[in-house]
């Protein structure tokens, strides 16, 4: 698949649901409201979706949410999904905010998956109630050792809160290195209505970047994992810090992913609102052939690149879904 730009299509990013067990700051209202049952693909349609894509060229999906982990039976994509590992697709991975990966960390393993993204903004407990509004610290601690003792690579998402954890990231820093873990910084995105001023969260990563370099040797490195991170190794603990700055640097002039929602909906760009409705697509008897040139219409369609702004005189999104529906 190669879109208008000539950039090679390979990477699928799956909402497997729009549900989560917390409540972040950044992306949820407290008080949310979820799709109806009716709207969402069963496990077998985003197999069947997934599978499509695969024959197209996508040699790396990542299975997302919400919290992918919440859903139920959510192995059972897992391992169909792992089965085509060496057929065409060559990596499986997830982004989970880690309550259940406890449970879930030895299956993830033997479905396949060798590498996990958790999302932990904070290693204080009270913050990261404050920022969760739902979580817990420790269950999410005990879900990365978990993915950890079963093999499996862990890289640990912050996003940086201005006012909020900014005074954390030395300290991550050194977590990660003494635990073996990559970390990657991510700028909060204006997406949806969160019942917050974005203004008051948004710390763009130069800054932060700038005040790392205080204490720790950041080298310039070429690692690429097909996501929009631009890393560095930190010479000190051999491992590697991402930045992800949809704010500061538009990265999209090698942007080769897209994204399906747990509706069947595939947006080209995280940034834009144009989308493809392959759920009607697929619920209409629609062939393989059919349901591959449905995708390769969508591919057409993809833009340059987003235009992620925060309207600062009103507050309003960029882009009126929440992360938790398009999938992170």
């Amino acid at each position: 698949m190669i879109d208008p730009f000539g950039r090679e299509i390979t990477y699928l990013r799956i909402s497997v649901t729009d549900r989560c067990d917390f409540r972040c700051v950044y992306c949820m209202a407290e008080d949310m409201t979820f799709l109806p049952k009716a709207d969402i693909l069963t496990l077998e349609e985003l197999d069947r979706l997934a599978g499509a894509f695969i024959r197209l060229g996508t040699r790396k999906i990542r299975l997302t949410g919400g919290e992918p982990l919440v859903r139920r039976e959510v192995m059972t994509l897992f391992r169909s999904l792992g089965a085509r590992l060496g057929n065409g697709l060559d990596e499986l991975t997830v982004t989970t905010n880690g309550s259940q990966l406890a449970r879930f960390a030895e299956a993830l393993r033997a479905a396949g998956v060798r590498r996990v993204n958790v999302s932990l903004d904070t290693l204080s407990a009270e913050k990261f109630a404050a920022i969760t509004r739902w979580g817990r610290l420790d269950r999410t601690l005990d879900g990365i050792f978990a993915a950890k003792a079963a093999g499996l690579a862990v890289k640990i998402n912050a996003v940086a809160l201005k006012g909020v954890n900014e005074d954390e990231f030395d300290t991550m820093l050194a977590w990660c290195g003494e635990h073996g873990f990559d970390l990657c910084l991510i700028e909060t995105m204006p997406m949806g209505e969160i019942d917050a001023d974005r203004t008051e969260q948004y710390l763009p990563l130069s800054l932060v970047r700038s005040r790392l370099r205080h204490r720790w040797t950041l080298e310039e490195t070429s690692y690429r994992t097909g996501g929009p991170a631009r890393y560095y190794t930190v010479a000190k603990t051999g491992r590697r810090i991402g930045f992800i700055t949809p704010m500061t640097h538009n990265f999209c002039e090698s942007c080769n992913r897209v994204r399906l929602t747990c509706t069947g909906t595939l947006y080209m760009c995280l940034g834009q609102d144009d989308q493809a409705d392959l759920r009607a697509v697929l619920r209409r008897g629609a062939t393989d052939a059919e349901l591959e040139g449905a995708i390769r219409a969508a591919i057409a369609r993809k833009p340059r690149g987003h235009d992620f702004v925060i309207d600062r005189r009103h507050d309003r999104p960029s882009v009126a879904r929440h992360m938790s529906l398009t999938g992170g």
